[in-house]
């Protein structure tokens, strides 16, 4: 492992993680960008959440920023809940000139879209997720929780939303301990999230992808930008990569509605602007510390 310098003197307009370790990490990306890895959410983090997942898009400045830093760094990814290929068409990644080597790890990892190739890498899906979505509609109305929810078909998930309920905490405060349960009838565990509990298989989460992912591109350090309840395994996987001496940062794209993913990160930003203009702002400080 290669030794890194003390933290820099901070640019005028570079945000500056309010933590040691997040400035050591910081420190650690920008003195060698070829060996870092940056990876970032999508839903909250690229993209403001809507009411209609189907209808989130990736912030407009989201795409040229990534597209300027990613030459400069071992890999950007971008790891999400959200079927791969969803992610791929909503963030407009495909043929974008600077992410020919974009990696989309999807379903928590269970998928993995990949530039070069353009394909989706997938297991078979889990057999409990069908019979989940059997009894799904019928089992919310026997609940009295129909009204105001609405069901987001994932392919290899399926999510409950509450952010049209007329109560959405209410709603889903009730809707966790039976969902919990449906879940494990059929095999399956809950994710909740930021007015949504999805309902998935075991055994990967954003955790998991990112450190497996870190150790297939030999990350030296590694910058993490998320804002809801299932990027906390992310969290959790930075922060061991740091025990063992990789250098990490820990991003928080600001929300009033998850408070745990703040008091965790070494830097809070404003939203899915404010991890733009960290994005933009650190390709612009690597560009001219090395031109290309």
């Amino acid at each position: 492992m290669r030794s890194h310098p003390h933290p820099p003197t901070p640019d005028n307009d570079m945000p500056v993680p309010a933590t040691p370790a997040g400035r050591e990490g910081l420190a650690a990306l920008r003195a060698h960008p070829e060996h870092a890895l940056v990876a970032l959410d999508f839903d909250g983090t690229l993209a403001e959440i809507v009411p209609d997942p189907e209808q989130a898009r990736a912030h407009p400045d989201a795409v040229p920023a990534l597209a300027a830093l990613a030459p400069r760094l071992a890999s950007v990814a971008v790891v999400t809940g959200r079927p791969a290929g969803v992610a791929v068409r909503h963030g407009g990644f495909a043929g974008v000139a600077g992410l020919e080597h974009l990696v989309v790890l999807g379903h928590y990892g269970a998928e993995r879209w990949d530039a070069v190739t353009g394909t989706v890498q997938a297991p078979d899906v889990h057999p409990g997720v069908a019979g989940v979505r059997a009894e799904l509609s019928g089992f919310l109305d026997e609940l009295g929780l129909w009204r105001g929810t609405w069901v987001e078909e994932k392919g290899r998930a399926v999510a409950v939303h509450t952010r049209r309920a007329d109560d959405p905490h209410a709603t889903f405060d009730a809707l966790g301990g039976p969902l919990a349960e449906l879940a494990a009838r059929h095999g399956l565990i809950t994710e909740p999230g930021r007015y949504v509990i999805e309902l998935r298989p075991p055994g990967m989460d954003k955790g998991v992808a990112l450190a497996s992912y870190a150790r297939e591109v030999g990350a030296e350090s590694v910058l993490y930008a998320g804002d809801d309840l299932g990027d906390l395994p992310a969290y959790a996987a930075v922060e061991k990569l740091r025990s063992d001496g990789v250098p990490g940062v820990l991003v928080c794209s600001g929300s009033a509605e998850v408070a745990e993913l703040a008091e965790r990160a070494d830097l809070v930003v404003d939203g899915p602007a404010g991890v733009v203009r960290l994005l933009s702002r650190l390709a612009e400080v690597l560009a001219a510390a090395r031109p290309q």
